[in-house]
Order: structure tokens, then sequence, then C-alpha cells
């Protein structure tokens, strides 16, 4: 019973001394640092070890970085997937230019200047969409501008239906990317501020490793191990 007892006592004073080193250290912290280091340490901007990502996430995380606070803060888009479509020949394809392409000096304005950053489209009063590839600069290569109404010749072409969203496959589990990445591998120019379509805004952006958690959904077919 005593030896009980003496182990039970062991046990407690080994508790209470860690409780009171772990009391010591909080106060220590909070005498030797002053609010406003506390708070400068807070609002320091996270600088991660680039050499421990992959190559992906490396340059999402900088382009990340280099996308302005106030385009990330916006909240206002009125993009539908509808209207996303509306302007692709099917799933994947460059969108066509929905607006003039205007010539100054009889040079075409850099579209660059628009959509690599994104931001406020006074003329079109709304928000810019930001390209996914902007070390591509002959934007007019795969992006062209619809000059009539109506097709040059009759065709039977159908475009393929687009993918449809979530498809989780557990509740509350990450959705697989429903499309491939050529050409898209910079997730945040999508699904990332005011410029996104609205159904497909991500509510953490500053979560650069996108495929840590969403992989490409390359096998529909259900697995079933072979008897």
């Amino acid at each position: 019973m005593k030896k009980t007892e003496h182990k039970s006592g062991r046990i407690f004073m080994s508790i209470a001394g860690a409780c009171i080193f772990a009391a010591v250290l909080i106060i220590f912290a909070a005498v030797t640092h002053s609010p406003e280091q506390l708070e400068a340490r807070q609002r320091a901007p996270l600088v991660p070890d680039l050499d421990r990502f992959d190559a992906q996430s490396a340059d999402l995380f900088q382009r990340f970085e280099a996308i302005p606070e106030k385009y990330l803060a916006g909240a206002s888009s009125e993009r539908t997937l509808e209207e996303y479509y509306s302007r692709r020949q099917y799933p994947g394809s460059p969108p066509f230019i929905p607006h003039p392409v205007e010539e100054k000096f009889g040079q075409e304005i850099n579209c660059l200047s628009c959509h690599a950053k994104g931001g406020w489209a006074a003329a079109y009063k709304r928000h810019t969409p930001v390209t996914p590839h902007p070390e591509f600069e002959s934007c007019r290569q795969c992006h062209v501008r619809v000059t009539a109404e109506d097709l040059f010749r009759e065709n039977d072409w159908e475009s393929v239906m687009p993918p449809r969203l979530g498809r989780a496959h557990l509740p509350g589990g990450p959705p697989p990317i429903p499309h491939g990445l050529q050409m898209r591998e910079n997730c945040l120019a999508c699904h990332v501020g005011p410029g996104a379509v609205t159904p497909i805004r991500v509510d953490h952006p500053s979560r650069g490793n996108c495929r840590q958690c969403h992989v490409p959904e390359n096998n529909i077919e259900p697995f079933a191990r072979n008897a």
C-alpha cells in the first residue's frame, strides 16, 4: 500500500514540476518581449524553405507571393461557369478574346499588362482574370478574337461535356482535379481572387501546395481487386 502511495506521489510531483516549469517559461516570454515585438512577429510573412518544396509547389508559392493583396482580398466576381465555358470550344481549349484588341501607334497593347496580375478593368466594370502561364507572351498564337457570328463553313462538331465539380471520394475530402494540367499548372490563376469563377474560388489561397491534397483524376473506374 505504501509503495502505491509513494509511486502516486512521485507522478503527482512530476506533473506539478512540469506545470511550474511551463509557467516560468510563459512568464519569462511575456516579460522579455514587448506587445509591439509580439505583434510584429505575428505579422511577419512566412518565409518557407523553398528547397524542401517540389518544383510545382515552389512555383505556386512564389506566384502567390507576387499576387497583390488587394486582388486576394477582393470578393466581388460575376464570372460563372456558363460564361467560362461559353468562350471555349471544349474544356481545356484556349478561350477566345471577348473584347476588342486595341492598337496604339500601330502596335497591339500588351495583354500581360492586365492579365499578369489582374486588377479592376474600369472599361468593362469587372475584375480581370489572371493568366496561368504569363511566361508565354505570344498570346495571339492561341487566343483569337471573334470576327463573325456565323460559321465560315458548316460542320458537325460536337464539344465534349465539361467535367463535373466535386466528386470527393470521402465526405469532406479534397475533390480531385477534373482537368488536365497542361498550360494550367498555376492553380491560383483560376481559383483565387475576384477575377476567378465564383463556384471554383477557394477559401484557402495561402496554401500553395495544392497538389498535396488535390490530385488529377486519371482513372475514373473504381478499383477492383482481382480474384
